[in-house]
């Protein structure tokens, strides 16, 4: 076999894994967040000013942030489900620190910090977990794209061929919902009346980037002969293709049909795709060809996953349409979120029944064909995983409050603290400190230039692949050689956000 042929069938005719092993490593990244904004907060407490070192900044933030993942999904995959405990009472003994050696005049009794906590008032126009859930997707489809070449990627980790749950099948779909919960849709102000079709518009302008991309990557893969995976969505068709058409599909659909009712759009074209699925040849044509052979003769039928995909995929768009608008309504205090928490513990303990009774009664999880079990099973887990971020937001703001003058790049600000906060010695982030900070983040600075950073790792992989033979490789480097692509990443987005520089012109 050539080399092609080799990684081709690395990563061909795989099952995925559990649901229970995909449950654990989501936790991981909140974990890492909450350990981060401790171990700044107690950097605080200890010399009374936040780390003013870009170069110290960056380093923390690569080591607490990015690292942790690398090692997950490569080396310490055997022992994943203790990774979450380790982690926890990592943060745990930080958090016992912090609360030991604040200052003797913030020493309110706990119960009497918990209640003020519940009455904190946190800024309504910003909610960093949005931000958080949406780079980190990026930051693992990075680290997963170039991973899964090498053989210390568990091979259950990667697409599977037809059914199953693998991780790199969630991010596909994760990317899908983080994409819809900033979309134009979402954004627009109830109060601002625009035309209907106005979103359409805005849409079909910037989707032009993600066509050029598209193009870009089929004329690359075919002039040097790049190793493919065509069953993932055709000879023609690539994610690029899917995210454009979706997002346009999605804004005409919003045009129409009022857009806080996309759930039951979203609803209808899952449960229809479904029963044409079931009920007509569309599944054995999207398995197996026109002819039953796994023919590829013809636009269609040469691309015949990316094409009918979009059904599903549009569904999750639309029903994280409205993810985002109820993330948005104004919830001015941290009882409020509290509340919305419990909102989506209930949401995705629905999702999970229902996703239950799909694959029972219906047919397994196949992110090849993107049917509703499919679809249930990622707005389940994105839930989840958006949760786990606002859980780790609060952790923070609690403990914020209980050192003076404390905030933590990327994270709520208290914007208008009660007055019985300050007679109890709890103290409040100062409003205005939030833009000061996020230059010493690699959260913000991934943000601001998302798609290029996602460019940046699909050439990088690429460039690796051609130039290392990965399948082979040791393990020691195998992390040398993730490390060193993901910190150049990282690095090239720092440098650009520190310099104020966003590489986006449409």
């Amino acid at each position: 076999m050539s080399q092609k042929q080799l990684k081709e069938a690395f990563i061909s005719n795989l099952n995925g894994t559990t649901l229970l092993e995909i449950s654990a490593g989501l936790s991981l990244a909140p974990l890492c967040m909450l350990c981060r904004g401790l171990l700044l907060i107690l950097h605080y407490l200890h010399y009374g000013k936040p780390v003013s070192s870009r170069k110290y900044s960056l380093l923390l933030d690569f080591l607490v942030l990015v690292s942790p993942l690398l090692f997950s999904c490569t080396v310490l995959s055997p022992i994943i489900f203790f990774m979450p405990v380790i982690l926890a009472a990592f943060c745990t003994g930080i958090f016992s620190k912090i609360y030991s050696q604040r200052k003797w005049g913030a020493r309110a009794p706990f119960g009497q910090i918990v209640k003020e906590f519940q009455k904190t008032y946190l800024d309504p126009e910003y909610i960093p977990a949005i931000t958080v859930f949406r780079v980190y997707v990026n930051v693992l489809t990075s680290i997963s794209i170039l991973a899964v070449d090498f053989p210390q990627y568990p091979r259950r980790y990667a697409k599977a061929e037809t059914y199953g749950t693998g991780v790199m099948d969630l991010g596909v779909g994760a990317f899908i919902f983080g994409n819809a919960l900033v979309c134009p849709e979402v954004r627009q102000k109830p109060s601002v009346t625009q035309p209907r079709f106005s979103s359409l518009a805005r849409q079909v302008f910037s989707v032009w980037p993600l066509i050029s991309l598209g193009v870009g990557r089929l004329l690359s893969v075919k002039s040097i002969e790049y190793h493919e995976h065509t069953s993932e969505y055709g000879v023609h068709w690539n994610f690029f293709f899917t995210l454009a058409f979706v997002r346009l599909a999605a804004s005409l659909l919003l045009a129409v049909f009022p857009k806080h009712k996309a759930w039951l759009v979203a609803l209808a074209l899952a449960v229809l795709y479904q029963l044409l699925l079931s009920t007509t040849s569309l599944r054995e044509f999207i398995l197996h060809g026109s002819d039953g052979r796994d023919s590829r003769l013809g636009f269609l039928d040469a691309n015949r996953e990316g094409l009918c995909s979009l059904f599903g995929y549009l569904a999750i768009y639309l029903a994280s349409v409205q993810v985002g608008l109820w993330l948005l309504r104004r919830r001015a205090s941290v009882r409020g979120w509290l509340g919305a928490l419990r909102g989506l513990a209930l949401a995705v303990l629905v999702l999970l029944v229902l996703l239950q009774l799909c694959q029972a009664c219906v047919e397994p999880v196949s992110r090849r064909l993107a049917n509703l079990p499919f679809c249930t099973w990622v707005l389940a887990h994105c839930l989840l995983l958006l949760a786990f971020f606002v859980l780790a937001d609060l952790a923070l703001v609690f403990t914020e409050l209980l050192v003076k003058g404390c905030s933590v790049p990327c994270c709520w600000k208290v914007v208008q603290p009660p007055d019985s906060c300050k007679k109890h010695g709890v103290e409040a982030t100062p409003v205005g400190r939030e833009d000061k900070l996020s230059q010493l983040c690699l959260i913000s600075a991934i943000n601001k230039n998302q798609l290029l950073f996602f460019l940046l790792a699909n050439v990088m992989t690429g460039a690796v692949n051609i130039l290392i033979d990965t399948i082979h490789s040791k393990a020691a480097f195998t992390l040398c050689i993730l490390h060193l692509y993901m910190f150049f990443n990282c690095l090239i987005m720092y440098i650009l956000h520190a310099r104020n520089i966003v590489l986006k012109f449409w």
